[in-house]
């Protein structure tokens, strides 16, 4: 029997990359994913949870810190972190373990965990990314095997017809996305300790390239599938968006060799990819809670499941993310704790990635700082009073692939959303309400000019009191 006042242990599992479109019960019955749907059913989805930045380390940085990018400094990939509130947890008497992908620098640094057992990204093949051999690697070099890459990816004939979308052609136990969890599987049934713990678990899909294994594709590749949303005018997106769709043309970023006019063909064989990557990933939870439960701590355990952030997979001519899209910022957000979280229970509120953070140093009983511009989202979970937010922020700066604007920036307050460019007067305003797909752009239209003022001044209004309210976390750098 669980027992509330304990302290839990905790397993927060983070993917790379996952759409919101990609889990069952959550209202999408073109996937098969028998055990998240599981955890949504017997815990807390929060519907409306928006990332801080639409790329991997800002949005890691900012989750395991509680603090926007550009409090925190890590504003684009490979910049040093410099606070983890995992040492929080390490120093209230938790067992802190990393296995797989946390996106940090530097990769090794210890951030408050005891043991990290590190695998990263799936494609390092690119001349301007650090070089690293990660857990993965030297498994596959044990194997006697080769890592596929981009390398190995480009000496294919059809590389360039393929959208990255890539069978995994390695025995199934090196594909990253089983390497990680059954892992971490193994350091359940290993290790001897009985503290509570917190095991954080990064897998490094469905991230491209997307590779499932042939098995996974043979479930989506005959299927009907949501197609991309491009049935607009491509060109009137702001010029930072156009910019953005030429640099996916001109270079093969994680394999993805990004076409302006992909067939119908082409972007469902990319979708299927994808999706059936989820499957296989969702094959996984489903290990894992099964190692819990022969661990005998399952009914002692909060699992929280998300991600970084999503993917437009073609959605407005785009790959991959580097956007403020619903595809690229709004993000599957799941608890399940039967016995101390509430079952079947979906918030419509806005609330923000981060959040996670201080909500797991709340489940700890762990020293919560202050300064943290994150919210506990405790109180949506055992019912007790909740703060909830009117607005949510996002942000995303110096990244040499969003090379058509020097910082971008949204606000989404209700159904509205906007989106800045600090150096272009053209901007996005949509109307979630009416226009959900985001087809329709009413920055210049004259009946939203009201509208767009005050969203701004929100903007404005946000980067000042950050500035003030995390002072402390200033002092303290």
């Amino acid at each position: 029997m669980t027992d509330k006042n304990s302290r839990p242990n905790i397993v927060f599992i983070i993917t790379d990359q996952q759409r919101l479109d990609t889990i069952a019960a959550l209202g999408y019955p073109h996937m098969e994913t028998p055990n998240l749907d599981r955890l949504v059913n017997e815990g807390t989805v929060f519907e409306n949870m928006y990332v801080t930045a639409p790329s991997c380390s800002p949005s890691r940085a900012s989750l395991f810190s509680g603090l926007y990018p550009h409090t925190n400094g890590v504003y684009r990939n490979d910049e040093p972190w410099n606070y983890c509130w995992v040492q929080e947890l390490a120093d209230a008497g938790y067992r802190c373990v990393n296995v797989g992908k946390m996106h940090t620098m530097p990769i090794e640094g210890a951030f408050g965990f005891h043991e990290r057992h590190v695998v990263e990204n799936k494609d390092r093949d690119h001349p301007n990314l650090p070089f690293y051999l990660d857990n993965w690697d030297k498994a596959i070099k044990a194997r006697g095997e080769h890592k596929p890459s981009r390398v190995s990816y480009r000496q294919r004939p059809d590389y360039k017809e393929c959208l990255g979308a890539f069978v995994w052609e390695l025995d199934e136990d090196l594909h990253p996305d089983v390497f990680v969890p059954q892992m971490a599987c193994w350091w359940l049934e290993r290790y001897p300790g009985n503290e509570p713990f917190f095991l954080q678990i990064g897998i490094p899909g469905p991230h491209p390239p997307y590779d499932p294994t042939q098995r996974y594709l043979d479930k989506y590749i005959g299927k009907d599938l949501p197609m991309p949303i491009r049935d607009y005018d491509l060109e009137s997106h702001p010029a930072p968006l156009k910019k953005l769709r030429e640099n996916h043309m001109n270079d093969d970023h994680d394999g993805i060799c990004h076409l302006k006019d992909p067939t119908p063909e082409q972007m469902h064989r990319q979708r299927a990819h994808y999706y059936a990557n989820v499957t296989l990933i969702d094959d996984q939870v489903g290990e894992l809670i099964d190692a819990l439960e022969a661990r005998g701590v399952l009914d002692d355990t909060v699992i929280i499941f998300t991600t970084d952030h999503g993917d437009c997979l073609n959605d407005h001519g785009l790959s991959q993310k580097w956007n403020m899209y619903e595809q690229s910022v709004h993000v599957p957000a799941i608890v399940w704790a039967p016995g101390r979280v509430a079952a079947g229970k979906k918030v419509a509120d806005l609330v923000s990635h981060f959040d996670f953070g201080p909500t797991i140093l709340d489940l700890a009983g762990a020293h919560k700082p202050k300064w943290m511009e994150a919210i506990s989202l405790s109180g949506y979970l055992d019912g007790t009073e909740q703060t909830r937010r009117e607005r949510i922020f996002a942000e995303h700066t110096d990244d040499p692939i969003l090379e058509g604007t020097r910082y971008m920036t949204m606000v989404r307050e209700g159904d509205l959303k906007l989106v800045h460019f600090v150096d272009h007067a053209e901007g996005q305003l949509f109307d979630l309400g009416k226009d959900p797909q985001e087809k329709v752009n009413l920055w210049s239209d004259p009946k939203y000019v009201e509208i767009k003022q005050k969203l701004l001044g929100e903007l404005l209004n946000w980067r000042a009191l950050s500035s003030r309210h995390t002072q402390g976390f200033v002092s303290r750098s």
